[in-house]
C-alpha cells in the first residue's frame, strides 16, 4: 500500500525546508517493497502457463488451484496472486495481523480472511491456524497451492506441538523479546515447538504442488527463517534450539513443557523437522521476492533525485538498539568533523534488539524508537544533521509509530519540556518521549514488512 510523503511528516520535518524531501525518501523506500508489485514481478501468466523462478507450470495439469497467504503483507500479496489466477482459483485463506486492508469484492466468499496476534500469538492466532490447517488437509498431486509468506507469520501462524499450550508459547515469546534474542534465534526455537513451522507445513500439504513466494523480513534473507519457514527445509535442529536457550540462560524461565519437549527432541524421541532432500520438498518452488535491500535501493534512488550524495552502508543494522543508536549518531557527528561537502544521506537496514532492564514496568516503545532515543544526547548541539528510523511495517513494537526523527536540536527542545532522554531510556519509554516532541513517524500500517531502516542525513 503506497503511502503519500505527507503521511511521514513530523514537527521537525514540517518546520524545515528539507523535511518534505526526507518524507519523499521514506515513502520511496516503502514503494520499492510494495507486496503486490513484488508478486506481479515474480509470478507471471501467459495463457495456461505460470512462470516463476525460470520454471513453467501448466495450469491445465491441476484440477484445483488454492491460495494461502500468511503475514503482515498477506492481504495485498493474496490480492495480486488471486488476480493472476482468478478464473482458476478454487478458494483461498489469508491470515494477517490487521484486516483493515480489503480483498477485492470479486473474491468475497472465495477467499477466507483470518486474523492473529503479533508479536505475541493470541487465541485468534491459534484458532485461525487450526482452521487453516484443517482446510488444507486433503490435497493431492492434482492440486496447486500458491503460498505467500511475509514477516509476522511466526506469531500469526501458531499451531503448537502436542503437550504445549498457547499460554506456554505466549510466556516463552515474552521472555524471548525481553531478553533480546534476535529473530533467527527466536525462530530456531519456534520451529521446534510447532506442528507447521520448519518445513512441517510442506509435509502436511504433500503431495500437492506448491509455489511459495516470500517477502523477507530477516537479515540476509535466510529462506527457512522468514515466518519460521513453514514450507522449506529446516537448517536447524532441536540441539540448536537448546543451545540458544543455554546461551541466554533461559532454562529456569521457560515453561517446563517447553524444556521437556526440546530435550525429548534432542534425544531423538521426537522426529526432527524435515531437512533438505526430504521427499516432501521434491518439485516445490520457493522464492524470496523482495527484502530490505529493495527498500534501501528505493530510498537511495529517491535521495539522489532529491540532490543528496547518497550511499547504502555495507554494515547491517543489528545488535542492541541502544548501542546501535549511539554508534550511528557518532558516525553522523563525525561527518561534520570530516568537513564533508554537500548534502549527504547514508542508508542502513536490518533489525536490532532491545533487552529490557530495570525493575520497573517498561514504558512504550520498540527497537526503532529506542535506537532514535539513544542518539539524542550524542547529536545534541550539532547543526545540519538528522537521524531517522523507520519500521517498514509502520509499527514499532506494540505502538502505532514506525520510528522517530532526531536532530541536533532534539535535546534542547526536550529540556524545554523538562524531558530527560536518559530517564526515558532507562524506562524503555521512547514512544512517550518522541510523542511529546511531535516527532513520531505515524504513517499507519503500510501493508509490507521487510525489517527496519535508518537514515543519516547531513545538510
Amino acid at each position: 500500500m503506497t503511502k503519500p510523503a505527507e503521511s511521514f511528516l513530523t514537527s521537525t520535518l514540517r518546520e524545515n525546508p528539507w523535511g518534505i524531501k526526507i518524507a519523499r525518501i521514506l515513502a520511496a523506500s516503502l514503494s520499492a517493497v510494495d507486496p503486490a508489485a513484488a508478486v506481479d514481478r515474480a509470478l507471471q501468466r501467459d495463457g495456461n502457463i505460470l512462470s516463476v523462478a525460470g520454471q513453467k507450470i501448466k495450469l491445465d495439469d491441476f484440477k484445483n488451484v488454492y491460495l494461502l497467504s500468511i503475514g503482515k503483507a498477506a492481504i495485498p500479496m493474496a490480492a495480486a496472486a488471486a488476480d493472476l489466477v482468478s478464473d482458476r482459483l478454487s478458494w483461498g485463506a489469508v491470515l494477517s495481523k490487521s484486516l483493515d486492508l480489503d480483498i477485492p469484492d470479486v473474491y468475497q466468499g472465495k477467499i477466507r480472511l483470518y486474523q492473529g496476534g503479533h508479536p505475541i500469538p493470541d487465541q485468534n492466532s491459534l484458532k485461525s491456524s487450526e482452521e487453516i490447517f484443517s482446510l488444507f488437509s486433503s490435497q493431492t498431486s492434482n492440486d496447486l497451492i500458491i503460498i505467500l509468506i511475509s514477516g509476522g507469520g511466526s506469531a500469526l501462524f501458531t499451531f503448537p506441538s502436542p503437550g504445549i499450550s498457547l499460554k506456554d508459547l505466549q510466556q516463552a515469546s515474552q521472555i524471548f523479546l525481553e531478553r533480546g534474542l534476535d529473530i533467527q534465534e527466536i525462530n530456531i526455537i519456534r520451529k521446534h515447538l510447532s506442528r507447521i513451522k520448519g518445513g512441517q507445513l510442506a509435509g502436511h500439504l504433500y503431495p500437492a504442488c506448491t509455489i511459495t513466494l516470500i517477502l523477507s523480513d530477516v537479515i540476509g534473507d535466510p529462506i527457512d527463517m522468514i515466518a519460521s519457514g513453514p514450507t522449506v527445509p529446516d537448517s536447524s535442529t532441536y540441539g540448536d534450539a537448546l543451545a540458544v536457550i543455554r546461551k541466554y540462560q533461559l532454562e529456569e524461565c521457560l515453561p517446563t513443557t517447553i524444556n521437556t519437549h526440546l530435550n525429548a527432541g534432542a534425544a531423538g524421541k521426537i522426529p526432527e523437522t524435515p531437512k533438505t532432500g526430504d521427499s516432501v520438498f521434491q518439485g516445490q518452488t520457493s522464492l524470496v521476492i523482495a527484502g530490505i535491500h529493495d527498500a534501501m535501493n528505493g530510498a537511495l534512488m529517491q535521495a539522489k533525485k532529491e540532490g543528496y550524495i547518497s550511499q547504502i552502508s555495507p554494515d547491517r543494522l543489528e545488535g542492541e538498539a541502544k548501542l546501535a543508536g549511539e554508534r550511528l549518531a557518532k558516525i553522523l557527528c563525525q561527518s561534520i568533523a570530516s568537513e564533508s561537502q554537500g548534502a549527504n544521506c547514508l542508508i542502513t537496514g536490518g533489525e536490532t534488539t532491545v533487552t529490557l532492564t530495570g525493575s520497573t514496568k517498561p514504558g512504550r516503545g520498540g527497537r526503532n524508537l529506542e535506537l532514535a532515543l539513544s542518539a539524542v544526547r550524542q547529536m545534541a548541539g550539532h547543526k545540519g544533521l538528522a537521524l531517522i528510523t523507520l519500521a517498514t511495517d509502520g509499527e514499532d513494537g506494540v505502538t502505532d509509530a514506525a520510528g522517530a526523527v532526531v536532530t541536533g536540536e532534539t535535546l534542547a527542545r526536550a529540556e524545554e519540556l523538562r524531558l530527560n532522554p536518559d530517564d526515558f531510556l532507562a524506562r524503555h519509554d521512547s514512544y512517550t518521549f518522541f510523542k511529546a516532541l511531535d516527532d513520531l513517524l505515524v504513517p499507519g500500517a503500510t501493508g509490507t514488512n521487510v525489517n527496519d531502516l535508518c537514515f543519516l542525513f547531513q545538510f
